[in-house]
C-alpha cells in the first residue's frame, strides 16, 4: 500500500506541475465558499427552530442565545471544494479522512447539544487518530534532523507521539473557540499556510484540502464575526472538524514518506515549521491545562483563563481579540522564517520558535494579569490599543454587517 501510495504522489506530483494553477487552488477554494454560503442561512432556520443554541452563562462571553450549528456549514463547504477536482477519488485515503471528519462533526453536534462528557469526547478523538494511523500508515515517525535524530522513531514512540499531537492539536483549536471569528481565523490562516507549503511541494491532494477548508471557513468568519442576524457559532461540531484536519496536516507533513523532504534537505525544520504554525492554540492550551492540574482541578474543567479572556479583560472587543491573537502567531511565523533563511539549524529554529511560543502565551498572561490586577503602566498602553481595534464602532463595520445579514 505504501508504495502504491508513493508512485500515486509522484503521478500526481507530475500532473499537479503541469496543469492550471486556477484549476486545482482558485477553483476548490471558491466552491468550497459559494457551498459554506449557500448552506449557511439554512443550518441557521433549522438551528432556530430547533432551539440548537448556545446560551450565555457566567464563563461565556455572548449575552444572548446565539444558534451553534456553524460546522455543519462549515464541512458541507469542504467537501463541496474537494468534490469539484478528480484527484480526491486517486488516493482511496481522502475518503477516510472525509470519514474521520464526519464523524467527529457527529460526535461535536451530539456534544453541542447533549453536553457530552469530555473524557468520552477524548476517548473518541483518540480513537479516530488510531483508526487514521492505521489505516493510512502514516504517523509522526521522525523529527526530520532534529537533535541530530534521523533515524526513523520506532513503533512504539511513533504512535504515542502521533497521538498526544494530533488529539493535543484538536483540542487546542476546540479551546480557542471562544471569542468570535478566533478559531475559524486561526484555521483560516493555518490552512492558507499548510496550501503554500503543499503546494511547493507538489502535494495536490493536500493543497486541495487545504484551500478548500480556507475557502469553506470565509463565509462562516464573516457571519460569526460580521453577521447580526446570521451570526452563528461553530460549536463543537464545527472546532472537532477543523481540529482534524490541522492534525492531519501536520501527519502529512512529519511522517517519514512525506513529500516535504526537499524542503527538509534545504535546512527547513519541518517540526519547528508546523509547531509555529499552531503555536498559540499549542502552547496556550499547554498553559491552561498545566495551571488547572497544579490547582487541582480536572484539565478539562472550564474556566476564564485562557489568552483570549485576558485580551477581553484588557478592553478588547472580539473582533481586536481576533487580530490580537492572529498577529502575535503570524510573528511567530515570520521570527521562524527568518531564522530558517538566515541559515540556523534545525534545533536553533525550534528553540526560536519555543520561546517565543512560551513569551506569547505563559508570559504575556502572567504579565497582563498583573498590569490587571495593579493597575501597572503598561495597562493603559493595552486600552489604547484595544480602543483602536474597536473598529465595530466604525462606519464600514456596519456596512459589511448589513451585507451579511442580507445573505
Amino acid at each position: 500500500m505504501i508504495k502504491n501510495r508513493e508512485i500515486n504522489k509522484n503521478i500526481n506530483h507530475l500532473k499537479f506541475l503541469s496543469m492550471s494553477h486556477i484549476y486545482h487552488i482558485i477553483i476548490p477554494a471558491l466552491l468550497a465558499f459559494i457551498g459554506t454560503l449557500w448552506v449557511h442561512p439554512k443550518v441557521l432556520k433549522i438551528a432556530i427552530m430547533k432551539n440548537l443554541v448556545d446560551n450565555p452563562d457566567a464563563r461565556k462571553l455572548q449575552r444572548n442565545p446565539v444558534p451553534v450549528m456553524g460546522g455543519i456549514a462549515v464541512f458541507f463547504g469542504i467537501i463541496i471544494g474537494l468534490c469539484c477536482s478528480q484527484t480526491i477519488f486517486v488516493r482511496s485515503d481522502v475518503f477516510l479522512l472525509i470519514s474521520a471528519m464526519l464523524i467527529m462533526l457527529y460526535v461535536g453536534t451530539i456534544d453541542d447539544i447533549l453536553n457530552l462528557s469530555p473524557y468520552t469526547r477524548f476517548f473518541i478523538e483518540i480513537l479516530i487518530v488510531l483508526w487514521l494511523m492505521y489505516v493510512n500508515e502514516a504517523s509522526i515517525n521522525s523529527l526530520w534532523g532534529l537533535w541530530g535524530v534521523d533515524a526513523l522513531l520506532p513503533s512504539w514512540l511513533a504512535w504515542p507521539l502521533t497521538v498526544f499531537a494530533a488529539v493535543g492539536i484538536i483540542n487546542a483549536i476546540n479551546l480557542i473557540d471562544g471569542v468570535n471569528g478566533l478559531s475559524s481565523g486561526f484555521c483560516f490562516m493555518a490552512s492558507v499556510l499548510f496550501a503554500i507549503i503543499f503546494y511547493k511541494t507538489g502535494n495536490v491532494t493536500m493543497t486541495i484540502l487545504a484551500v478548500s477548508a480556507a475557502g469553506a471557513i470565509v463565509p462562516f468568519f464573516l457571519h460569526n464575526v460580521f453577521g447580526n442576524s446570521t451570526r452563528m457559532f461553530i460549536g463543537d461540531g464545527g472546532t472537532l472538524v477543523i481540529g482534524t484536519m490541522m492534525s492531519i496536516f501536520v501527519m502529512e507533513i512529519l511522517h517519514s514518506g512525506s513529500m516535504c523532504k526537499p524542503l527538509a534537505d534545504s535546512g527547513l525544520g519541518l517540526v519547528p515549521m508546523t509547531l509555529a504554525i499552531m503555536a498559540i492554540p499549542v502552547f496556550d492550551t499547554l498553559r491552561v491545562m498545566s495551571m488547572r492540574i497544579l490547582r487541582g482541578t480536572s484539565p478539562f474543567h472550564p474556566d476564564r483563563t485562557h489568552l483570549h479572556h485576558m485580551f477581553i479583560d484588557l478592553g478588547f472587543s472580539h473582533i481586536g481579540t481576533t487580530v490580537s491573537i492572529l498577529s502575535l502567531n503570524l510573528l511567530i511565523v515570520a521570527a521562524w522564517f527568518v531564522s530558517y533563511k538566515l541559515g540556523a539549524s534545525v534545533n536553533v529554529q525550534l528553540y526560536i520558535v519555543v520561546a517565543l511560543s512560551l513569551l506569547a502565551t505563559f508570559a504575556f498572561y502572567r504579565f497582563a494579569q498583573r498590569q490587571i490586577a495593579k493597575g501597572g503602566k503598561c495597562l493603559n498602553c493595552f486600552k489604547k490599543v484595544a480602543n483602536a481595534l474597536h473598529i465595530e464602532k466604525k462606519g464600514i463595520w456596519y456596512i459589511i454587517q448589513r451585507i451579511m445579514d442580507k445573505l
